[in-house]
C-alpha cells in the first residue's frame, strides 16, 4: 500500500459529529451557557481525530466503515483513491496530542456520526454529546494532519462551542 504525501489533502464533510468524553458528567444541575457573540465561544479547544477505516481485515482496530458503494457517476478515483459521494460511518477516538491512545488508555473524547467525500467543506457541525459535552453546539474546523495509506488519517480539529453546559 503506497502512502500519500503529507501535502495531499483529504477532503470530507461531516454532517453530524457527536463528541463523547471519557469522563461522564451528570446533566442534572448543570447550567446552560450560550456564547454572547460568534467571536467568543463558551469553550475553545484543539483535539486530534483519528480515523481508521475498515479495510476488510482490520476488525480489531477499525472505527469507521464505508456504508455505500460507489455509484456509476462516481467511479473514477481521486488522487487519494476515494470516490466522490462515498458515505462513511464512524466512531473514532479523539486525543489531546497527536498519538493514538495506547491499549487500555481512554481517548479524551470520541466523535460519532458520518461523513461523505466531496472535496469541499472543512467545517464539522457539533450537535451534542455526553459528559462534559452534554448538549453542546458548535463548529469544528479541520485540517489534515497526517495520512498513512488509504486507511488511516488524522485531523487537527479546532473546536469552538457556542452552547455549553457547565
Amino acid at each position: 500500500m503506497q502512502g500519500l504525501a503529507p501535502s495531499s489533502k483529504l477532503s470530507l464533510t461531516i454532517v453530524v459529529v457527536v463528541l463523547l468524553l471519557g469522563m461522564a458528567g451528570a446533566a442534572h444541575g448543570l447550567t446552560r451557557v450560550v456564547a454572547s457573540s460568534p467571536d467568543e465561544p463558551c469553550m475553545n479547544m484543539t483535539l486530534y481525530y483519528h480515523n481508521i477505516l475498515y479495510n476488510g481485515n482490520n476488525t480489531a482496530n477499525a472505527a469507521a466503515a464505508a456504508a455505500t458503494k460507489p455509484t456509476a457517476l462516481a467511479t473514477t478515483y481521486w488522487k487519494n483513491s476515494t470516490f466522490f459521494g462515498t458515505l462513511i460511518v464512524f466512531n473514532d477516538p479523539m486525543t489531546v496530542g497527536k498519538a493514538l491512545p495506547l491499549a487500555g488508555e481512554e481517548p479524551a473524547a470520541r466523535a460519532q456520526g458520518f461523513y461523505f467525500y466531496d472535496k469541499q467543506t472543512r467545517d464539522f457541525s457539533i450537535v451534542g454529546g455526553t459528559g462534559d459535552f452534554f448538549m453542546a453546539r458548535g463548529v469544528a474546523t479541520i485540517r489534515t494532519d497526517a495520512i498513512e495509506g488509504l486507511y488511516y488519517f488524522r485531523l487537527q480539529m479546532d473546536i469552538k462551542l457556542y452552547e455549553c453546559y457547565v
